[in-house]
Order: C-alpha cells, then sequence, then structure tokens
C-alpha cells in the first residue's frame, strides 16, 4: 500500500517576509539637510536593532527618528547624516543599507561580502581568526597586562576594542596565531590561553560568588561576525556595571558651560507608567554624540523590552530621546525596583562609550610584540588605557587608546611629550578627548602642544556645537 503525505513547501513560513518583508528607501530630495531613510515591514523581533545597527555600522548619524510598530506592522522614519555631517550621496553605502535591511537575503550576503572585501581595514576572514570576551575588575594597567599575557601566549591581536565604565572592563579581541597567522583551534592552548586571563582579570566584584566573576569566552571563529560593540554592552549589563563603584569619571553628574547652552546639563532618564497608553513611557535627555540610539535601543533590547514608538530629536548639542515599551510578554513596567533599574542601565549605556582625558592615535607594525612594548610604556608614565580599538590594516595595525592618569588627575602634557619621545619613531597622533564630538570630521584636527594648540583645546571645550575650521 503506498502512502501519500501532503507536501510542504518549505519557503512557507518565510511567505511573510518574502511579501511584507523590509521595504527601505532612501530619499535626499524631501529633506534640505539629511537623507530620509524609511523601513516598512511586518514587525519582528528586534528589528528595529537591527536596522540601528545597519545605519550605526556605516558611520551614519541619527539626527531624528518616528518609531512605530504597533499590532503587526513596523515603520520607521530615520533623518541621517554622514560622518562629515553631510547627506548620504555614496551609492555603495546606500545600496548597503537597502540590501542589509531588505528583503533579498540572497542578495544581502553577497553584498555584504563585497563590501567588506573593499574595506580598507584589511583584516583577514572569520574563518581565520579566534574571538575572546574577557570581563573584570578593573585596575590600572589592566589592559597592558592583558596584551602582555596574550603576547606570551604568542597571539597576535588583529582587532580588538575595549571599554571601562564604574570600575569594570569588558573587551573584546580578535586573535590568530603568531607563526601561522591562522585560527587557533588546539583546546589544550585555548584552555591555557583562557586560565591565564582569568588570572590576570581576578576575582568577582566583592570576591563573592554573586556570578559578577571575571571570565573569558572563546568564540567559534564564525561568531566574530556579530557585533562587537553590542557585546560590550552585554559584557557589561551582566557584569551589572550600572551598580559597581564608580570610577574617576563618572558622566551622569558632569556639568559643561556651552554657548546658548543650559549650564549643568547632565544624563537624565526618567521612566513612566501610561497605563491609559498600555506602555511604559522612558525619556532620555543628554549630550547628543554618534551611535547614542544604538546604546539606548541596544539596552533596552537587552533588557528584553520592546520598543513600540519612539520619538528621537536632536536640539544642539543635545538629544532628546522618548520610547514607549513592554516586556516581552506584553506586560508593564510594575515595581520601583524595575523602573529604577532600567533608568541605572540606560545610564550607564550612555557614560560607557564616553572617556575624557587624552586620545592616541597609532600605526603600529603588525607585530606580537609591539603591542605590549606601548601599553607598558604608558604604564611605566603613569598612564592607563581606558578605552582601546585596534584594527588591522594590512601589514600595520591602527591603534586608537584613550588615557587617563593612573591617579585620577588632569594628565600632565609634558608627560605626554616624553612619552612621544620615547616611542619615536612610531607614528602617533594626539587628541583631547573631552567627549566624542558629533560628527567624526570634528576629530580630524590633530593637536600639538604648541601654546596655540592649547589654547584652542581650551576654546573647544566650550564650543562641541560648532564644526571646527
Amino acid at each position: 500500500m503506498e502512502v501519500c503525505t501532503a507536501y510542504f513547501d518549505p519557503e512557507y513560513e518565510n511567505l511573510d517576509d518574502k511579501i511584507f518583508g523590509p521595504r527601505v528607501s532612501v530619499d535626499n530630495e524631501s529633506c534640505e539637510k539629511c537623507t530620509v531613510v524609511k523601513v516598512d515591514s511586518i514587525n519582528k523581533q528586534d528589528l528595529l536593532l537591527k536596522v540601528v545597527q545597519v545605519l550605526t555600522d556605516m558611520d551614519l548619524f541619527i539626527t531624528k527618528s518616528y518609531i512605530s510598530s504597533d499590532a503587526r506592522w513596523f515603520m520607521d522614519v530615520f533623518h541621517v547624516k554622514d560622518k562629515l555631517g553631510n547627506k548620504v550621496t555614496d551609492g555603495k553605502v546606500i545600496r548597503y543599507v537597502q540590501q542589509a535591511i531588505g528583503e533579498r537575503r540572497e542578495r544581502q550576503n553577497s553584498e555584504e561580502a563585497e563590501y567588506c572585501n573593499d574595506d580598507e581595514s584589511g583584516i583577514e576572514s572569520s574563518s581565520e581568526r579566534t574571538a575572546i570576551e574577557m570581563i573584570g575588575v578593573n585596575r590600572p594597567g589592566l589592559f597592558s597586562e592583558i596584551s602582555a599575557a596574550l603576547a606570551e601566549q604568542r597571539c597576535n591581536v588583529i582587532e580588538a576594542h575595549a571599554w571601562s565604565h564604574n570600575a569594570c572592563l569588558a573587551c573584546i579581541a580578535c586573535i590568530s596565531d603568531e607563526s601561522t597567522s591562522t585560527c587557533i583551534e588546539d583546546p589544550q592552548r585555548l584552555s591555557a590561553i583562557e586560565d591565564h586571563l582569568s588570572n590576570i582579570l581576578g576575582p568577582s566584584f566583592g570576591g563573592d560568588d554573586s556570578g559578577r566573576s571575571a571570565r573569558t569566552c572563546f568564540l567559534g571563529c564564525d561568531n566574530w561576525t556579530s557585533h562587537a560593540e553590542r557585546r560590550l554592552h552585554q559584557l557589561m549589563l551582566a557584569n551589572q556595571d550600572f551598580d559597581g563603584p564608580q570610577g574617576p569619571l563618572n558622566m551622569s553628574s558632569w556639568t559643561m558651560n556651552v554657548d546658548n547652552c543650559e549650564e549643568g546639563r547632565r544624563i537624565v532618564v526618567s521612566v513612566d507608567r501610561c497605563k491609559e497608553k498600555g506602555y511604559t513611557m522612558v525619556n532620555v535627555e543628554c549630550l547628543d554624540r554618534p551611535k547614542l540610539m544604538f546604546d539606548t535601543v541596544c539596552t533596552l533590547t537587552d533588557m528584553q523590552y520592546v520598543v513600540f514608538h519612539a520619538n528621537i530629536t536632536s536640539h544642539g548639542p543635545f538629544a532628546h530621546q522618548e520610547y514607549f515599551i513592554r516586556r516581552k510578554d506584553g506586560s508593564l513596567l510594575h515595581t520601583e525596583l524595575e523602573i529604577q533599574r532600567v533608568s541605572k542601565c540606560l545610564e550607564a549605556a550612555i557614560e560607557r562609550r564616553v572617556c575624557e582625558g587624552i586620545r592616541l592615535e597609532l600605526d603600529l607594525q603588525n607585530s606580537v610584540r609591539v603591542l605590549p612594548y606601548v601599553t607598558q610604556t604608558l604604564r611605566e608614565h603613569g598612564l592607563t588605557v581606558a578605552q582601546a580599538d585596534i584594527a588591522a590594516h594590512g601589514e600595520k595595525t591602527k591603534n586608537v587608546f584613550f588615557i587617563q592618569d593612573i591617579s585620577g588627575k588632569e594628565i600632565d602634557m609634558g608627560t605626554v611629550e616624553y612619552m612621544k619621545k620615547e616611542l619615536e619613531p612610531l607614528s602617533i597622533q594626539v587628541e583631547n578627548a573631552m567627549l566624542p564630538q558629533k560628527f567624526n570630521s570634528m576629530d580630524t584636527d590633530r593637536f600639538s602642544f604648541s601654546l596655540v594648540s592649547l589654547l584652542r583645546t581650551q576654546l573647544e571645550r566650550f564650543s562641541h556645537n560648532f564644526i571646527s575650521i
């Protein structure tokens, strides 16, 4: 007897995506100063974060946004500018945004591969790399110890990102074998590296067993494609840096004087219950900067909240963000403890990327021994790395360090000048890293240590809302 079964099309589950998948339009006509990106789609989990992450990956600055995702439909409007503060006119960037968000998945992969291959970073493909995640209690010189430990284990750092906040340090490093420049796969060697780094990172906060211990995590080579900055947020959030002891820089109480700005403005997060509307309303006010919306949306998503509506605006140097959220199960925030936690976590998410001190940019030879030498030199001069971004560019590695004085005092420029001479002939560029500028083009002016440059530095403290000439 022949038994027949009903045919089931394997593409049926993706039918909604094919019919109602994301439709992306990029409009340079309707707004005089910005490019307008519109996204219409059937609503899917974490779609808002995906869209914001794509725009962020292309270094697009979101000046205004309207979000609506009630019922089953998702409608977003983003006003964006490029890193120079102009409309987005690069056809390649526009195509990437449309394909990365859009519905044609088969073309998305080829488009992403094409864009990555044309990138100037020269970073090896993900199949040739091993990623390490580290988090622990921060202390002066910890990043220097980590880089030295990796060198001792014959690991070449291809790419790395490190943040420090409230006595907590998180780092994601992409490494390869020193001799073969390939992925490290030997389990015994991986275990030895992990044990060595775990000893350096030290015990948990308070030395208890609360689950906030320092840890390292080796990812499969293909997992490195996940967004490094989101992982840093997740590591910090899991380690509860929002409740940790405060470091020398506490941005929630930081004040500034800016022409035409309200004196004493700071990060303000308020959470209100809107029972009549069926949402919890979250308001965020702070200094505007690149990637601000990514940081807040990423945190809300990782805390298992869904954004149904949002209104993002910029007023001069300040930003105002308004989110209407619910839990993933559809319920509202009820307890005062949960409301306070949301407020603290959003403040922490905004603070993590902000750093005072000095910004150093170094072009180094892609060698295992160079990075430990540079970080050790900084440490010997009483300086510590608060943030780091490292990426390989062929045979060279671009290193951006945000450094602070170990004692928490203002850095002596004479010390920095002496350190520069000691590191010669390395190419070093120095900036005063007060706050992230509104557009990266403001970061192009390099500071020398003349009287004119020092005066200019002081003036820029009070004029962050003006583009440098």
